[in-house]
């Protein structure tokens, strides 16, 4: 790509035949970019599985990142997972994306890539920030104790991305997506985010005919959702719209307390009995709404209604399952 053809304003921006590494390709949400990049008529994506690529192995992203010089760089591929996934793999969690995101970031580096796009989590922010959460509450508190390792490894990946700015000049941004959901999310009930797991539960109390349905915590807590397919939108819009170290948040503006969510959820998958909330379970963080100021200021706005994205994400789920069998 000839950076000088690629400029709009002050923006380097993706062409059509750019070479596009998106990291973590098979994920929820990379599947999601590579949907959105191959519907607006990118053809030359680059991607490789984990068991063709192992990004906690420096040598091989180094070599293969410095081999195939890809242009711009998603960096989706993370180890995640709810709040029981992170109070048994608290190892695992800060060792895979400090690895995962080391690799890739100092690679893009060597490699002289245009851009790269680093896919932060709105954990960063502590558990009692001031709602709505802006970009500048990171380390301004303590981190909600539930994700700390998880949260900790993805502070490091947005300092590391400003370093190397910083250091180097390298046009590194981060982004700080609010929860996600949909097709290809995971619906493990021990390792799932609280909407795949509330959608796995209702859905099988339903085929089982079961009378109730247990929920974790009071019920109380309050989370902003978006639509992963909104999530990819947006985030090849800051590709080409955004050049700044600092992070910026990725959300819908809009949230709703669980119990709220539950019903919702309830009405989608046609479940007529009893909701329990078991509060020997925590919250979590009491509330998590992201302030996206900055996102709406540059002109991009979500255009999928929580209903409507539950509804589709129901449809992905009933498919997966009756795949599996």
């Amino acid at each position: 790509m000839d950076r000088n053809q690629s400029f709009t304003g002050s923006y380097i921006t993706m062409n059509k035949t750019d070479r596009i590494y998106i990291a973590g390709h098979r994920g929820m949400v990379g599947a999601a970019l590579h949907r959105h990049l191959v519907s607006a008529g990118f053809s030359n994506l680059i991607t490789r599985s984990s068991k063709e690529l192992d990004l906690r192995d420096s040598q091989e992203v180094n070599r293969y990142i410095n081999q195939v010089k890809p242009d711009f760089v998603f960096l989706a591929a993370a180890k995640v997972g709810g709040i029981l996934a992170n109070k048994q793999y608290p190892a695992q969690f800060i060792y895979d994306n400090l690895m995962i995101q080391s690799n890739v970031i100092h690679s893009a580096h060597e490699a002289k890539v245009h851009k790269l796009m680093f896919l932060g989590s709105s954990c960063i922010y502590p558990k009692l920030a001031k709602q709505p959460i802006s970009e500048d509450s990171i380390l301004s508190g303590p981190l909600e104790p539930t994700n700390l390792p998880y949260a900790i490894a993805k502070i490091a990946g947005i300092t590391m991305c400003q370093s190397y700015h910083n250091q180097y000049g390298d046009n590194f941004v981060s982004v700080m997506p609010t929860s996600l959901y949909g097709p290809g999310d995971n619906y493990d009930l021990k390792t799932s985010h609280v909407l795949p797991a509330l959608l796995r539960k209702f859905h099988e109390a339903k085929v089982n005919k079961n009378t109730t349905v247990e929920i974790w915590g009071t019920g109380k807590a309050r989370r902003e959702f978006m639509h992963v397919d909104d999530l990819a939108a947006a985030c090849c819009f800051l590709m080409d719209n955004y050049d700044h170290p600092e992070p910026i948040n990725i959300g819908t503006g809009e949230d709703l307390n669980i119990k709220s969510l539950a019903t919702t959820i309830g009405s989608v998958v046609g479940y007529q009995g009893e909701v329990v909330f078991n509060t020997s379970y925590p919250d979590g963080t009491p509330r998590k709404l992201l302030d996206i100021n900055k996102l709406r200021g540059l002109g991009w706005k979500h255009s999928i209604d929580l209903y409507s994205g539950i509804k589709d994400t129901y449809q992905h789920m009933k498919n997966e399952l009756t795949a599996i069998g």
